[in-house]
């Protein structure tokens, strides 16, 4: 293009004044700040500036510096700018706790019951009877108390926050003796060296990477020995020749001097072997089996909001409590709400299985996922006759450093489309409104039938449909 036609073109591009007297963006502006609109229409006359002078290739035409043209893109990027960037997606990755993609699915009529919590004031800290204030985790510790067995319980906002705050609150200035083999660092660069230094307490290294007996705890205790502590490996596996120190054997060796603290990471409450997987260390084994404090998440096997739990004997609890970290790690309204809520599920099995998204995905049975994986594709089919859609046995996984290792049997959509990369339509999937999330596996595009709900098929096969348009 001449230089003359690129200053044709740009001379034809309407002022941003000029678009704001315009009809859509007066619609614009009974919605939006003035300032907001102002700016989407000036980014978009100014990327079409940009547009115009890099063409040597005489692309741009009147039509793209026209009126019409720059509000339809100065809508677009409006439509961007106040959309919520965290929104509901379609999880079709198979793995079912899902960090990026918020974890566990909360329970129906758990959210149902929060907004009609949430839209007036709620009892967070305080009384009914008395009318005075009281702690804001006493709403939630007489139902841990009942499904653990603890004395007592208290929640903070996460699981590292409640590892740092009983490190500091038990062991400050003292030793704590962990093994070597539970020296883990999991997801965002979290190393359990590194909180026990945060919290003042020192830490002592006991056995080897693979193996650890008791005597290496009981030949590292002192005078100024402060906590025994035992971590869960989380996404961390040692297999073959390998050995741990269980709680019992450690309250052998500290009782009644040393406290015993277990964290438990990921928390199970009921014994997944009712799933058909191994069986995982629950909270009320490792009080029974004399822990002093369990500590464990909010937002992985329980499948609450994001949260850290602590519960154990209650004269510990009540010395976390008084803790100044305590009141700068406690978490917030719908934190309690949401686990309040979620844990009454789990007084019953079948409940549990019925209404938890998350132990519905685990009991949902082979032929049922093939069913659905063979739904799916018939609709993606309908909807896009260009793509092809193979119904297959595959795995996924728990997801979130739970049981890491344990595949779960699934059937899946394999998807290949003619004229798109796996990568390119996995792309466009994501961008669609659907958000659809999948994985890519031999250069196609896969699609987990046990991380989907039914109502999820017809999105998913419109959503393919259009990316492939």
């Amino acid at each position: 293009m001449s230089q003359t036609a690129k200053h044709d073109l740009l001379r034809a591009l309407p002022s941003v004044g000029g678009l704001l007297q315009s009809a859509t963006a007066t619609e614009w502006l009974a919605q939006h700040p003035r300032p907001l609109v102002t700016a989407c229409l000036r980014d978009a006359v100014d990327q079409l500036r940009q547009a115009v002078q890099n063409d040597d290739r005489g692309r741009c035409g009147t039509a793209h510096v026209g009126e019409g043209y720059v509000l339809e893109l100065a809508g677009a990027l409006l439509a961007e700018r106040v959309a919520p960037r965290i929104r509901r997606a379609i999880n079709a990755t198979g793995v079912i706790l899902h960090t990026g993609l918020g974890r566990a699915v909360w329970p129906g009529r758990v959210v149902d019951d929060m907004i009609n919590g949430l839209k007036g004031y709620v009892t967070l800290a305080i009384d009914r009877d008395s009318g005075t204030r009281s702690d804001r985790d006493g709403r939630v510790e007489p139902i841990l108390t009942e499904l653990t067995g603890a004395e007592a319980a208290t929640v903070v906002n996460n699981n590292a926050g409640a590892t740092l705050l009983v490190l500091a609150a038990l062991a400050p200035g003292k030793e704590v003796i962990v093994s070597r083999g539970q020296l883990i660092e999991i997801g965002g660069a979290f190393r359990l060296p590194d909180v026990m230094a945060m919290s003042g307490a020192r830490m002592v290294e006991v056995g080897t990477t693979n193996r650890t007996h008791p005597r290496d705890y009981a030949d590292a205790v002192t005078e100024n020995t402060g906590l025994l502590f035992r971590a869960h490996p989380s996404n961390f596996r040692v297999v073959g020749f390998h050995k741990e120190v269980t709680v019992a054997d450690l309250v052998k060796i500290g009782h009644p001097r040393i406290p015993v603290v277990d964290d438990l990471g990921a928390g199970a409450l009921v014994d997944l072997a009712a799933f058909g997987l191994p069986h995982e260390p629950t909270v009320p084994e490792s009080l029974a089996a004399g822990a002093d404090i369990v500590l464990f998440s909010a937002d992985k096997l329980i499948g609450a909001s994001q949260g850290g739990i602590i519960v154990g004997r209650k004269e510990l609890i009540e010395h976390i409590r008084r803790h100044p970290l305590a009141r700068a790690l406690r978490p917030d309204k719908t934190c309690l709400m949401a686990l309040e809520r979620t844990l009454a599920l789990f007084r019953d099995l079948d409940l549990l299985k019925r209404e938890h998204p998350l132990y519905r995905m685990l009991a949902t049975g082979d032929a049922a996922l093939q069913a659905r994986a063979q739904a799916l594709a018939e609709a993606i089919a309908a909807a896009a006759p260009a793509v092809a859609a193979e119904v297959r046995r595959d795995v996924g996984y728990l997801g979130s450093g739970s049981l890491p290792h344990e595949a779960l049997p699934t059937w899946v959509a394999a998807l290949a489309a003619a004229d798109r990369t796996a990568d390119d339509l996995a792309r466009r999937l994501r961008l669609d409104d659907a958000c659809v999330f999948t994985r890519i596996d031999r250069e196609r595009v896969i699609l987990d039938a046990r991380t989907i709900e039914e109502g999820d098929i017809p999105l998913i096969a419109q959503a393919v449909g259009r990316a492939t348009a």
